[in-house]
């Protein structure tokens, strides 16, 4: 659906590949002997004792309604002196002792940097207050971008939607997720950022299963050339048309910085020679735990999807690292790197 993304993205993805090629090989840097990343903030150990939060797939509660939902205001109401509902409680009330908080676990997709021309689309996962608005609150949080360790990771993890983008409205109806950005959402960047902040939006509604593709609005008008680098858009977009903003392995689950389970059930896309890669577990040190192979479902210039349980061993409850990577078919030399952080468990 999307006319142009597919040849822009994919050239700006060749130069930064070209590019990376000039400036190390395969056999030198993190690819000749993967380094450990980066898995907290600078100059402070990767905790051992907190839990990071469950990798389970979102809720997919969202109303469908035939009309763009406002955004509700989050201050609260307050009943004038003398209503009825402000006389409803007497002073001399005893205080009822409050549920336990609902939360809901969503998921927002940002950009995962590479050193080597692999950068992509990546899932964090974030902890919202308990809401049926649940596309709303996953927007809500990919609006405000990515954090701590996220972004001082090496590499680090970014956003591609300008600054002060603002959520107008969002409805959801026979699969097609509406979105009314405001007008910063179409503002400045090249091809390989317009195209980009458009997948990261359409990667975080669709991942409840009442959506299929997404729909977008800017200040209230429906989007048929966007921003300044004129993308074409005769339609929803769905993922399909954004798979030339991932990695060549992309990892959906588990998302980055959640629990990976044990064994860990990995789960996504790839596309690589002969369909085959390789899938390891580090622990807290950085040491090799697990090391196997997955096969997904295509590859050698289609993508395929794959899923894998990695059975590993620790002694403790500690944050690792889940590394997937194409081996060379020259040399075998690790390429095509992406690592995740995980919660990682006895």
């Amino acid at each position: 659906m999307i006319a142009a993304i597919r040849t822009t993205a994919l050239a700006a993805l060749l130069a930064a590949v070209a590019l990376a090629g000039a400036a190390c090989t395969p056999t030198s840097g993190p690819l000749g002997t993967p380094a450990t990343p980066a898995v907290s903030p600078a100059g402070s150990p990767a905790p051992s004792d907190e839990p990071a939060p469950s990798d389970e797939p979102a809720p997919s509660d969202e109303p469908a309604s035939p009309s763009l939902t406002p955004v509700p205001s989050t201050a609260p109401t307050e009943a004038p002196s003398g209503s009825a509902a402000a006389s409803a409680s007497p002073t001399n009330a005893p205080t009822p002792t409050p549920a336990p908080a609902r939360t809901s676990i969503v998921r927002a997709y940002f950009i995962l940097g590479s050193f080597t021309g692999n950068e992509g689309l990546v899932p964090v996962l974030r902890e919202m207050p308990g809401t049926r608005a649940v596309a709303t609150a996953a927007l809500q949080a990919l609006l405000a971008g990515p954090k701590g360790a996220e972004v001082e990771g090496s590499p680090a993890m970014y956003t591609a939607i300008p600054e002060g983008t603002e959520l107008l409205g969002v409805a959801i109806k026979n699969g097609v997720a509406t979105v009314d950005l405001s007008g910063e959402f179409a503002t400045g960047g090249g091809t390989y950022s317009v195209t980009a902040r458009l997948a990261q939006v359409v990667y975080t509604l669709t991942q409840f299963s009442t959506v299929d593709s997404v729909l977008f609005r800017v200040d209230g008008v429906t989007v048929t050339t966007f921003s300044s680098e004129g993308i074409i858009l005769d339609g929803p977009v769905d993922r399909a048309d954004s798979r030339d903003l991932l990695p060549a392995i992309f990892l959906d689950r588990p998302a980055w910085g959640a629990s990976a389970g044990n064994p860990a059930r990995i789960g996504g896309l790839a596309n690589v020679f002969e369909a085959t890669f390789r899938v390891q577990v580090l622990n807290a040190k950085g040491t090799v735990i697990a090391d196997q192979q997955v096969m997904a479902t295509c590859g050698t210039g289609c993508w395929g999807t794959f899923k894998q349980d990695v059975a590993y061993s620790v002694a403790k409850a500690q944050y690792g690292t889940i590394r997937v990577f194409e081996p060379s078919a020259r040399d075998g030399s690790p390429i095509n790197v992406t690592e995740h952080r995980v919660w990682l468990t006895p």
